[in-house]
């Protein structure tokens, strides 16, 4: 819609308007990779409220983390819309700044999101940021500490294996996180948000079958999933684009200390990684009984 009315200013030559927005956005371009421009206003909106009561979300502290350190949260599953993720971590309303207090809190998306005029003032007001390379760098940099990088790590390839009753991640591809995390010596903390799969049902869509083979070409040509899902109506229960209200627990894990490596080689990024993915299971196995998860059921890491 934002494209959309960017260009029908741009048709009807409604220049007062859209020369001046489009010379804002020509020297504002990199302000999602410099920690973004957010707005307490619009957190504070008082919608954000009801959208944590009506599943609801929970945010859980294992332990305490030093506020003079800067951290990488890696959040999973990324669920159809990473639900946890924004109630949690880009809204005021979540317990966020009682469990971790002096900490704030950057949620990083795709980059193709702040491309869209007008809408990108909107997604950045909320807390969010471009999770490019610059972006994570630029946060995780601070001096002093008191920064938290939130990355959804399983992206939108792992959207496509968002099934209820399933726990299936993307992460052994994914080690750009890793690497950051070495040249700036920034501690890693793995983060599972149990119930995000249960919030939409997706079309069947196993690897191998057509639908799964169109879905996996239009993500890497557009860079985000098409997931086919649905779950209920505002007035009734049988279909609708609405999500089901199915309670989310955000349980947040123990943190990986790292050790500042400049110039990390393969090995060095490869272990931690490692390290990485065992901590993660350990948090998973830790918590599932407690989250409606059936103990014989395992993270399966893709």
């Amino acid at each position: 819609m934002s494209i959309a009315i960017t260009v029908m200013l741009i048709i009807h030559n409604y220049w007062f308007l859209y020369i001046p927005y489009l010379t804002w956005l020509y020297f504002d371009w990199h302000t999602p990779e410099q920690g973004g421009r957010r707005s307490s206003w619009i957190k504070n909106w008082t919608i954000w409220k009801h959208y944590k009561d009506y599943f609801p979300i929970h945010l859980i502290k294992t332990q305490d983390l030093d506020p003079s350190h800067n951290y990488i949260f890696g959040f999973h599953p990324h669920g159809i819309l990473a639900v946890g993720a924004f109630g949690n971590f880009s809204t005021n309303y979540s317990d966020f700044k009682e469990l971790f207090p002096g900490f704030t809190s950057y949620l990083h998306v795709l980059p193709l999101w702040f491309w869209c005029p007008v809408f990108r003032e909107y997604m950045m007001s909320i807390g969010l940021v471009s999770v490019s390379k610059k972006s994570v760098s630029y946060v995780v940099s601070k001096e002093g500490g008191g920064n938290i990088s939130v990355i959804v790590l399983g992206g939108a390839k792992e959207s496509l294996d968002a099934h209820p009753g399933k726990s299936i991640l993307f992460i052994r591809q994914r080690k750009g996180f890793v690497k950051i995390a070495l040249t700036h010596g920034t501690s890693l903390v793995p983060v599972f948000s149990f119930g995000e799969n249960e919030l939409f049902k997706q079309v069947d869509n196993p690897e191998g079958s057509w639908i799964r083979t169109v879905q996996d070409k239009l993500q890497k040509i557009m860079g985000f999933a098409l997931p086919l899902f649905h779950a209920r109506g505002v007035f009734q229960y049988n279909f609708g684009l609405m999500p089901y209200r199915k309670a989310i627990h955000t349980v947040v894990g123990r943190p990986i200390p790292v050790r500042q490596i400049l110039h990390p080689t393969e090995e060095q990024i490869e272990e931690l990684h490692q390290t990485y993915m065992e901590e993660l299971t350990k948090l998973f196995e830790e918590h599932k009984g407690k989250y409606g998860i059936p103990e014989h059921e395992t993270l399966v890491l893709k």
